[in-house]
């Protein structure tokens, strides 16, 4: 397995991924990331300023999860996001997700950015573990303006510099 940036020909195939992980939760219709209108251009949505997005693919290239960091929409500025963290069933608990939210945070602290958020859904129980175990906090409240209204499980982590590795 390797890990890399998102490039043009992984969009098709990590919306897949997205879509079929929601769906496998319960998530569908409005409110959940699979409607987000950047999954049909996910490497131009990400390839701005203060955005990464990283990629999990197999010996044959092909994308078996990922995920991205990126500036919190609607936020005043120091908060970032960790978004669109998704993988196939069979790379579930190899490891890959702490490898991707460490170089997540890492490029946010390069970005300056002082706080990371995330939402997730209350059934992701293993997702919600591993950020725990990552360093992030339940908190009460919505932050900034993601769209994703059906998602209520909300965290949060204070980055700091030795993120950076």
């Amino acid at each position: 397995m390797n890990i890399r940036r998102i490039q043009p020909k992984d969009n098709a195939l990590l919306k897949m991924i997205i879509i079929d992980v929601l769906k496998s939760f319960g998530a569908k219709g409005p409110g959940y990331a699979s409607q987000d209108e950047e999954l049909n251009y996910l490497s131009d949505f990400f390839n701005k300023s203060k955005s990464a997005y990283w990629i999990i693919v197999d010996r044959q290239d092909t994308v078996l999860g990922g995920a991205g960091v990126g500036p919190l929409k609607g936020s005043q500025g120091g908060w970032c996001e960790l978004q669109k963290m998704y993988f196939k069933p069979e790379l579930r608990g190899l490891g890959f997700g702490k490898k991707l939210i460490e170089r997540c945070l890492g490029f946010a602290v390069q970005q300056g950015f002082e706080n990371c958020y995330l939402e997730t859904l209350p059934n992701m129980t293993a997702a919600q573990k591993l950020y725990r175990l990552n360093g992030f906090e339940y908190i009460n409240t919505r932050m900034g303006a993601t769209g994703h209204t059906s998602c209520d499980v909300f965290m949060a982590k204070k980055l700091h510099q030795s993120e950076l590795r």
